[in-house]
């Protein structure tokens, strides 16, 4: 490890422009896509904001850690999917259980009523042909000044990213998983 001097001046100058909602993309084959939109939508949050999740690939009556928390929280979390696509058997349900998910984000969005909306794995759906694209790009573009949309999943289409003002590539560098420990609860649900 090399020791660096901590800075004795501010290294940038303070942004002069307007404030307005933002596009924000978490994407990547790394681990904590999902994880830090929810510590995005957590600090919103606790300063009072309005904030609505979406999870595209978890069924509506999905109870992962997530779920208990803001719960508790009062923030809502509303499942869209139709859970992991390997285990369904219909894909054409699982598409069209997509496109409606998306209706209820789009009219989340569109409303105003949130100052942010997480759009956790809507890639896959994306990715896999269940959700046109070109109706998520217009929404983004057509959302009131005043709402951010955090999008989170692998492979983010490069047209959301063109869009995007924030876009953060998770890069895999090392996993449990690879070394053959499995999943577990309170780290990866």
């Amino acid at each position: 490890m090399q020791i660096e001097q901590a800075p004795t001046v501010k290294p940038y100058e303070k942004p002069e422009g307007e404030r307005r909602g933002l596009v924000l993309v978490n994407t990547g084959d790394g681990k904590g896509k999902s994880t830090a939109a929810f510590g995005l939508a957590l600090r919103a949050h606790g300063r009072g904001k309005s904030v609505k999740i979406f999870q595209f690939m978890k069924v509506p009556t999905a109870r992962f850690g997530e779920h208990r928390m803001f719960e508790q929280l009062g923030m809502p979390i509303e499942g869209l999917g139709d859970g992991f696509s390997w285990k369904s058997q219909d894909h054409e349900r699982s598409a069209q259980i997509a496109r409606e998910g998306w209706e209820r984000a789009r009219t989340a969005i569109l409303s105003g009523d949130h100052f942010l909306v997480v759009l956790d794995e809507i890639t896959y759906p994306l990715i896999y042909g269940w959700l046109p694209l070109e109706p998520v790009l217009q929404a983004l573009a057509d959302r009131p000044r005043h709402v951010h949309v955090m999008l989170t999943g692998r492979r983010c289409p490069e047209e959301i990213i063109a869009v995007a003002d924030t876009v953060t590539r998770m890069e895999l560098v090392k996993h449990a998983f690879q070394a053959g420990i499995p999943a577990q609860r309170g780290i990866e649900d």
